[in-house]
C-alpha cells in the first residue's frame, strides 16, 4: 500500500492527514499542544487511536517512543551513536526485533528494513508536490506502525 505524507507540518497544534493511493483519507496525525513534549497521535479514518508518538524525555541521543493504544511501548526510535554516513536512525520493537533505516533522510529518499528485508520506502520522488512524501509499505507489513515511524524520523531530523 502507498500512503501520502505532507511534511514541514509539525508546527504547535497542526493536525494534517495521511492519504492512502487513491486520495482517501486514510491515518489523521493529530499533534498535542500544551505538553511537555512533542506528542501525537495517530488515528485511522475512524478516529480510533492506532498509536501515540512521543518524544522521549531524559534520552542521551534524539529517541521517539511508539506506543499502542493501551500505552505500552511498542517502538523506540532512535539516532545511532555512530553515524559514518547518512543512516542515522533505528527502531527497537518491543518483541526485541530491530528495525534498520537506511537512505537519504533529509531528502526523504530512505527506506526500512527487517532483518535485510524492505518493508517499507520513503520517497518525495512519487509526487509533484515538494511539500510531500509518499510511503510504500509492503504487503502484510504493519502500516500504523511503519508510518508511526516515519512520522518520528521526519519530526526527529526536522529537530536537527
Amino acid at each position: 500500500m502507498k500512503y501520502q505524507v505532507k511534511e514541514r507540518l509539525f508546527s504547535i497544534g497542526e493536525d494534517f492527514w495521511i492519504e492512502d493511493d487513491h486520495g482517501a483519507k486514510a491515518f489523521l496525525v493529530d499533534a498535542k499542544v500544551l505538553r511537555l513534549r512533542d506528542t501525537f497521535e495517530l488515528k485511522d479514518a475512524g478516529g480510533r487511536v492506532v498509536a501515540v508518538i512521543k518524544e522521549k524525555t531524559l534520552s542521551v541521543r534524539d529517541a521517539m517512543k511508539i506506543e499502542d493504544a493501551r500505552g505500552t511501548v511498542i517502538a523506540t526510535v532512535h539516532k545511532k551513536l555512530f553515524t559514518p554516513f547518512r543512516d542515522k536512525y533505528h527502531v527497537e520493537l518491543r518483541d526485541g526485533g530491530e528495525l534498520e533505516i537506511h537512505g537519504n533522510l533529509i531528502d526523504k529518499d530512505y527506506r526500512i528494513e527487517s532483518h535485510g528485508d524492505r518493508i517499507a520506502e520513503i520517497s518525495r520522488k512519487w509526487f509533484r508536490l515538494r511539500d510531500s512524501y509518499g510511503v510504500r509499505i509492503a504487503d502484510g507489513a504493519d502500516a500504523g506502525l511503519l508510518l508511526a515511524v516515519a512520522v518520528c524520523v521526519d519530526h526527529l531530523v526536522e529537530q536537527e
